[in-house]
């Protein structure tokens, strides 16, 4: 069970998401805000609170209010705090609303026992969320977490959903790599495979993993970046609030095929960008995407962003 929760590398790293930005403006085409204008400053990242169903829902805030809407749904086990440096690429033109979910960031952490952290759950509370702040129309950017979050909120609303950007989050059961073997074991059985998920999703090791994946190149990857997240996981009632989450996620799982025949009646606009080294997400899935949307946008991305891996997909070379 070595590899039980070595899943969900920072593979794209947020910090390396310079890219992103010019994959929306160059490519992806989203429309841009005010672009014959000059900023003479730069708008201010804000972070707030508000009451979503009794709790305390922490997010980021940035980019004139009129402006195109970017809703950003993060991954596991981290927080809004992943879509910083995107913050400081797109606030001249777009406006970004980065949630962190009920049990991450600084969100509340209700007791399992009162909170039931599942996935229909988590995603009731971000669609009263964009409720209460009246987000009527936004292109959804789901990485890892954020595409089961996000599929939800794009089936229940598609009215809302002017486009959507896929960082490796999986949609199709052929995307789970060879590791979620013991994955479904532990869905299976959860009693018997639970205290191996516990002291894996603990590890240190494992952490780290999950950010560097099998990329040769560690001297690019920030040691902050896994000791942070480590310190977050350590935190008393988080491995509880997880592992519930992650027993959950063959939910996520049955779902898939609703999700495919949605993307595929809707074809909705698609930018998936894909990081090489994830060693639980195969390399297949990126394809899988654009079989659902023909004229998605789909790219494979090393960790030096400079470069496109050659596929048969539908690439274009910035």
């Amino acid at each position: 069970m070595r590899h039980f929760y070595s899943r969900w590398p920072r593979l794209f790293e947020v910090s390396r998401v310079v890219l992103v930005a010019s994959l929306m403006f160059v490519i992806f085409q989203l429309p841009a805000h005010a672009q014959g204008k000059e900023r003479p400053v730069k708008p201010p990242t804000l972070y707030r609170t508000i009451q979503v169903d009794g709790l305390s829902i922490f997010y980021r805030e940035a980019g004139p209010k009129d402006a195109p809407m970017l809703l950003l749904l993060h991954g596991l086990p981290s927080s809004s705090r992943m879509f910083e440096p995107l913050f400081t690429q797109l606030t001249d033109h777009y406006h970004l609303v980065a949630p962190d979910y009920p049990g991450f960031g600084h969100s509340d952490w209700p007791d399992p026992k009162k909170f039931a952290y599942t996935f229909d759950h988590i995603a009731e509370t971000m669609n009263r969320f964009t409720e209460a702040l009246g987000l009527s129309r936004y292109t959804l950017y789901m990485q890892d977490y954020g595409g089961p979050v996000g599929f939800r909120l794009a089936l229940a609303h598609p009215d809302r959903v002017e486009a959507l950007i896929v960082q490796n989050a999986v949609a199709h059961n052929e995307g789970l790599g060879a590791i979620w073997k013991t994955h479904r074991a532990f869905w299976a059985d959860r009693s018997a495979n639970e205290s191996a998920l516990r002291a894996n999703l603990l590890s240190l090791a494992t952490t780290r993993t999950r950010h560097v994946g099998s990329d040769p190149n560690v001297e690019l990857y920030a040691p902050d970046l896994w000791t942070d997240e480590f310190a977050f996981l350590s935190q008393p009632g988080q491995v509880g609030i997880q592992s519930d989450l992650f027993y959950d996620y063959r939910t996520n799982v049955d779902s898939y095929p609703k999700w495919q025949a949605w993307m595929h009646e809707r074809r909705p606009r698609l930018l998936v960008i894909w990081g090489k080294y994830d060693p639980s997400f195969d390399l297949s899935e990126p394809e899988a995407y654009h079989r659902d949307v023909p004229n998605a946008e789909v790219h494979i991305l090393t960790q030096d962003t400079s470069l496109l891996i050659p596929t048969q997909m539908k690439l274009r070379r910035l």
